[in-house]
Parts: C-alpha cells; structure tokens; sequence
C-alpha cells in the first residue's frame, strides 16, 4: 500500500566534500574538479540560502552544501562604461565602489555582492584576473587619490584601497671592505 503522506521537504544540508577555494578552483574530497563543463556547471549553480545561512551548489533537484574558503562568487567582467559586474553565476549587478577591498590572502580585489540575500553587507565576490585589470585600467588619478571612472562618473576610491601598509624598505646593506 502506498504511503498518503506529502513529503516532508528536503533532507537536512550537509557537507559532502566540495570545496571552493579562494582562486575559483573546486575540490571533491581534496581532488580538483578538471572537467570544463562539470565545473561551469558548479560555477552557474552556486546559491547562499539566507534561512540557513549556507551555500549550496543546486543543480536540478539536487542541492548539495559546499565549504567556501574565501569568496562564494567571481567577477567574471566588469563594464566600466556601466559599472555592471557579470558574476560567476551568469548574474549580473552594478558595482558598489564603496565596498571595494583587498583580499587578505594575495592582494585580488573584492567586493560586496547579492546583498539582499545578506543585508546589510552582503557576500563576497571575488574579481578575476581579467575583471580586475579591467577594473584596474578604469583607474585614473595621481597615486594618493585614485578615482575610478564607473559609469560616465568619477568615484573616489576606499582610502583601504589607496594606503599602503607596506613597511618601508630596509636600508642598503654596507660592504664589508
């Protein structure tokens, strides 16, 4: 006899191996993902469920949690002419120069994302090579005041961006004649 009860939803979210590393690269169980479309497929299906305050890759029916080490999200292109960003997930959202910063781990540009899904922060993304040279080539300006020309207007950069907490260089090394 067939069971008359709706189902109950889907099963509780646990881990299941896959990591996303901060560079963008994905991992099962510590051995990398290499087939292209497996991998596009993942980069399209990454979602933040804000109930549970998790990740998932989602793709049909099924929804797996991942690990995120750094950036759940990757800027894949940024139109200077618009200040749109077209993110990993084949989304697309102006940016806010305001939330512009540096990756602790290697320096990349980072930025606030899908804030409606975080209020008031948002999740971070994380800029690709090619979107943040092309970020980089939209920066005008002297040194200590760099704006960034973004959608026919010039923003002033965060000064998190602009100052450098670089030690001063130690001082040459004498001979010893």
């Amino acid at each position: 006899m067939a069971d008359a009860r709706a189902p109950a939803g889907p099963p509780p979210l646990r881990p299941f191996g896959l990591v996303l590393h901060h560079d963008g690269r994905f991992t099962h169980e510590g051995v990398p993902i290499l087939h292209p479309k497996l991998r596009a497929a993942f980069d399209r299906s990454v979602r933040y469920l804000p109930v549970e305050a998790r990740y998932v890759v989602q793709i049909g029916r099924f929804r797996g949690q991942i690990e995120v080490e750094e950036a759940a999200f990757f800027v894949r292109d940024f139109d200077a002419a618009s200040g749109e960003l077209r993110l990993s997930d084949a989304s697309r959202e102006p940016l806010d120069p305001a939330t512009l910063r540096l990756s602790p781990r290697d320096g990349a540009l980072l930025c606030a994302v899908k804030r409606e899904l975080a209020p008031p922060a948002g999740l971070l993304a994380r800029f690709g090579h090619a979107a943040q040279a092309e970020l980089l080539a939209a920066v005008e300006g002297p040194d200590e005041a760099p704006r960034l020309r973004l959608a026919g207007r010039s923003v002033v950069l965060p000064p998190r961006l602009v100052a450098s907490d670089a030690p001063a260089a130690p001082p040459p090394r004498r001979s010893a004649n």
